[in-house]
């Protein structure tokens, strides 16, 4: 369930699914029990993720100590991922959809083009539009000069 009461359904990566699977065999559930725990038996909840995500991020900065620099949070997870279908060429309205959104706006913010989005979008561009030598202002030597001097 996510904000506002809303169901969200989301695909599963296989590896995510396999350990799933594995979590189920070690903890059997039944189908409606909830899947993650608190140490109480009771649901898992939003600051006891939170909680526990700190506990792993600290204990993995002892192998990349610049983790420690970092401010990991479940909300940098869904915008990395939302970043990264925007990046994979996926349609705006279909991750609008999976991230919950009511307001495509909204989505909109998590579809800040990347470098490597951006590189790529030159690429395609017609090689007869770009101009076969630098402009003016370019093979002027006084005033890249004078440029240079401010």
């Amino acid at each position: 369930m996510g904000k506002g009461q809303k169901e969200r359904i989301a695909p599963l990566w296989p590896e995510t699914a396999e350990l799933l699977t594995a979590l189920l065999r070690r903890t059997p559930r039944l189908p409606e029990e909830t899947l993650f725990m608190n140490r109480y038996g009771e649901p898992l909840t939003a600051s006891g993720f939170r909680f526990r995500l700190r506990q792993y991020v600290k204990g993995a900065t002892k192998k990349l100590p610049s983790l420690s620099e970092k401010r990991v949070t479940p909300h940098l997870f869904r915008h990395t991922t939302a970043v990264h279908l925007v990046a994979a060429g996926v349609d705006v309205t279909v991750i609008r959809s999976w991230l919950g959104h009511a307001d495509l706006e909204t989505t909109n913010h998590y579809a800040q083009a990347n470098l490597e989005t951006k590189r790529k979008a030159l690429e395609q561009a017609d090689p007869t539009l770009r101009p076969a030598k630098p402009p003016r202002w370019k093979r002027d030597a006084d005033l890249l000069a004078w440029l240079d001097s401010l």
